[in-house]
């Protein structure tokens, strides 16, 4: 039986060495197939278009140089071998290449055919080797992902349970219970309440190593958030003696994020701060912004706790992690409440770091992004760097027809506006973040890049498509409305960026006519109902 054909993929722009490394392929035991390029650029246009065996790559080619050009092969081709053919016997740059996941780091000087024909073999079985390795070890992180989760989804239906018949034992439904028995079931009670929090943090922490955890970004003010979550932890802190404070910089611009995602963040840094502060001890909770970094909005719990140890700090972040010096008392969870908001911070694009030392309490500090409505125009109303030539707000708002609204009105509005962005075209078009419901009305905004005659189509798509709901009609109206976005703050020669944001100065503004009026209508609907 005839051995396979190797088909390998030489980027290489001397003609000489080009010909010296066929000469060697030829000269080997084993069938090969070369294709030789000259340019990294027609390499990865050839990686597109059919997956090789193996590529041996020159680092110095007309369009790249060095470290780089192993680095874009990688990138295009993650699961194609790559060996190095160098003119420089340069031993850093070999490892830092074979560190990088090249297979094999070769000198052109001292090439033979016995020598590259092993090169190429070794190579191409590693790389599968490899790629089998990280097939069963994805095979097995999806298998305890689903175990876990089953686990724990099978069991809050029997803690469920407990805590019902529990709760119904100490409101005395069941009969009068005498003092010691109602201490009892709290201690049970307590005790299902911690089960809760491990089953929900466990399933949380499944979907971040998954990928599954999602999180919902709207614009978001977020000394609310601050306020809020002081007030949820304010009686814990009162009931151990500890002082709890807010400091809230006035000049805090608005965030780019998801309030419910952000305010388990700083509960659970909230909560371990006053777990760890003795009693006459304070916490902090702050929320400013940076000089040196004004894209990012900065929010810190503080304590005056026992602190962090160095080899803590190192490792806290992450999953199933506790510190053993931590006082048993405080060791109810399973070390997965600062993993989950350490994968919360990153989906938003941020940062989380700890500053302790041991003695002098701790800091945990978290960024999230600052909302830029620029930024995130940019990419949509520009082409080949130059503006668009026109652009419409469209106004989706959806009005309720009962107060309380009939079902789940959250789900309701969020399945429309999940439809809504399947009917815009990603490249031109951009569904801006809710940004909260007013009155009876929840509406979304989207900017288009196209003209009031255009827009029909799109407007048209976007009510079929939502009239298709089941049983919408019952819950509420719908109205959709377009408008052209005035551009009168810059010129077509001012820069671009001057141009984007002139845009974004457009759309803000008619954003702000339509909440103005929303909020008119629903302090008028108030006034009428009294």
């Amino acid at each position: 039986m005839n051995p396979p054909t190797t088909n390998v993929l030489l980027i290489e722009d001397n003609p000489g060495d080009a010909d010296l490394v066929r000469l060697r392929l030829v000269e080997g035991q084993s069938p090969v197939k070369v294709n030789c390029v000259n340019r990294l650029s027609d390499g990865l246009a050839s990686l597109t278009s059919e997956t090789p065996s193996v590529v041996l790559l020159d680092l110095n080619l007309p369009d790249s140089h060095g470290a780089e050009t192993f680095r874009r092969v990688m990138e295009h081709s993650p699961n194609v071998p790559v060996v190095v053919l160098s003119g420089q016997d340069d031993e850093a740059l070999a490892m830092r290449a074979v560190h990088s996941g090249v297979q094999d780091y070769l000198v052109k000087n001292n090439l033979s055919s016995q020598h590259l024909e092993r090169a190429i073999r070794y190579a191409v079985e590693r790389q599968a080797l490899l790629r089998s390795l990280e097939i069963a070890q994805k095979q097995q992180l999806e298998f305890k992902n689903q175990f876990l989760s089953h686990v724990s989804h099978e069991l809050r239906t029997p803690l469920t349970c407990i805590h019902q018949y529990v709760t119904l034992l100490l409101d005395g439904i069941a009969g009068p219970v005498a003092p010691d028995q109602a201490d009892h079931l709290k201690t049970v009670l307590k005790s299902v309440n911690q089960l809760h929090a491990m089953i929900r943090d466990l399933l949380e922490a499944t979907r971040a190593e998954g990928g599954k955890m999602r999180i919902e970004p709207r614009c978001v003010a977020l000394n609310e958030l601050v306020q809020q979550a002081a007030a949820m932890l304010r009686p814990t802190a009162a009931e151990k003696g500890v002082g709890l404070e807010i400091g809230i910089d006035q000049t805090l611009p608005l965030v780019y994020a998801d309030p419910d995602r952000v305010l388990e963040v700083m509960i659970n840094l909230l909560d371990n701060a006053i777990k760890f502060t003795p009693a006459d001890g304070a916490v902090m909770l702050q929320a400013s912004k940076v000089d040196a970094d004004p894209s990012a909005a900065y929010v810190s719990i503080s304590d005056t706790g026992r602190g962090i140890g160095p080899e803590a700090k190192a490792l806290i972040f992450e999953r199933l992690y506790q510190d053993p010096e931590s006082v048993d008392n405080n060791r109810s969870g399973l070390g997965l409440g600062l993993f989950i908001c350490r994968e919360i911070v990153r989906l938003h694009e941020g940062r989380i770091w700890v500053s302790s030392e041991p003695g002098q309490g701790s800091t945990f500090t978290f960024t999230l992004p600052v909302y830029s409505l620029p930024n995130l125009l940019a990419p949509v109303v520009t082409y080949q760097d130059r503006l668009r030539p026109s652009f419409v707000l469209v106004r989706i708002e959806l009005t309720r027809v009962t107060n309380p609204p009939r079902g789940n009105w959250k789900e309701t509005w969020q399945q429309c506006l999940e439809i809504v962005r399947r009917c815009v075209y990603l490249d031109k078009d951009l569904v801006l973040p809710p940004m909260g419901t007013s009155g009876t009305t929840e509406t979304f905004f989207v900017v288009a890049s196209t003209d009031l005659t255009r827009s029909g189509i799109m407007t048209t798509r976007i009510r079929e498509q939502l009239e298709r709901v089941p049983d919408l009609k019952t819950k509420c109206s719908l109205t959709i409305t377009t408008v052209a976005v005035e551009l009168a703050s810059a010129s077509d020669s001012a820069p671009l960026p001057q141009q984007v944001q002139a845009v974004a100065d457009g759309v803000t503004q008619m954003i702000m006519t339509t909440r103005e009026r929303q909020q008119l209508s629903a302090i008028k609907s108030r006034r009428d109902s009294n």
